[in-house]
Order: C-alpha cells, then structure tokens, then sequence
C-alpha cells in the first residue's frame, strides 16, 4: 500500500480553539484532530494509545459515545473546509465508522507528549497546553466580569430604591395628606 501523504496544516489558536469541545463536563479533543496536527494517521495515534493504556485513566482519555459523536458530528462543522466532521473520523467503505473516537482531555493531551516523540509533536502539545491554560485564564476573567456586573447591578438597585424613596417623599410634600385634615367651616345640624 502506497504511503499516504498527511496534509499538515499550521497549528494557530483559532484552528486550536475550534478543535476543543465539551463533553462529560469535560474540555476535549478528538483523536483525529490531534493526529492530523501531530502529522501521523489516526490509526498510528490510537496504536501507540493502546500500547500504553496504562497511562490513560478515564480523566485522560475516553471512547466517544456513539450519541457523543453524532452530536459533535451534527454540531461542529470543519470552518476550513465546510465539511463534517465524518470525514476526519476514520470511516469504513461502507460510510460506517470503523470505531468510536477517543477524547483527550488536557491531562491526555499532556500524556500523550511522553508517547509520540516527533518534535512536531511536542511542538504541537506545547502549543496546546498553552491554550488550556490561557482558555482557564478567560474562564477566570469571565468570571471576575459577572461579579462586576452583578455588583453593579445590586448597585443600581440600591440606587432605584433610593431613588423611589426621594420621588415618594417629594411627591408627598407637592400633595398635602389631606385626608388627616379636619373639616373647616360650618356644620348644619341636622
């Protein structure tokens, strides 16, 4: 069989952040994803995973679902080439796929440096972690942003009833109670 030549394409944050998905609470990628930017076949990566499955506990790595796939298969398209994502996971010539996609988290992602040693691919994992960490950091802002807001928010709330509070009291002035007045002026009797 002809060797296949794999198309390598440069590893950005944008094609980073596009691969990274959210399943079982967890941040993940997908094992054709990582193979295609460490430059080697699906089958190679999930071989040398296999070798070593020791190293990867189910908080590292975990076999998709087939619900799991068809939801990432249906929800996530390929931006570059408008394609699904079928046609990144190894498919039988029946149409099938031959078997379910691993997911790596980040701590598989980092497991997976000490098994492929091509200095793409630590180049590439190095990358990747530093996304993980950077996505972390934007968690932490986001998180900062809501508090300000929800501060602000209770603020101006103190403020509306403040506010309310000064109208009534105005208003009061601008219209005498009148009902607390006694009558003036002459009363038949009756």
């Amino acid at each position: 069989m002809p060797d296949k030549k794999l198309i390598i394409k440069p590893v950005t944050e944008e094609v980073l952040f596009h691969k990274i998905y959210e399943i079982r609470g967890h941040k993940i990628m997908l094992d054709s994803d990582l193979a295609q930017m460490y430059g080697v076949e699906t089958k190679v990566l999930k071989q040398a995973v296999k070798r070593n499955i020791e190293r990867f506990p189910d908080d590292f790595m975990f076999v998709l679902t087939a619900k799991e796939k068809n939801f990432i298969k249906t929800y996530i398209i390929d931006n570059e080439n408008n394609t699904d994502l079928r046609s990144q996971i190894v498919t039988s010539s029946a149409g099938g796929a031959r078997y379910q996609p691993f997911a790596f988290t980040e701590q598989g992602i980092a497991m997976l440096s000490s098994i492929l040693n091509s200095k793409q691919a630590i180049e590439v994992n190095i990358h990747i972690m530093r996304i993980f960490v950077k996505m972390r950091q934007m968690a932490f802002s986001y998180a900062d942003l809501l508090k300000r807001i929800e501060n602000l928010e209770e603020s101006e709330m103190e403020q509306n009833d403040s506010i309310r509070e000064i109208y009534n009291y105005i208003k009061e002035l601008l219209e005498p109670a009148l009902k607390d007045r006694k009558p003036v002026g002459y009363k038949p009797k009756k």
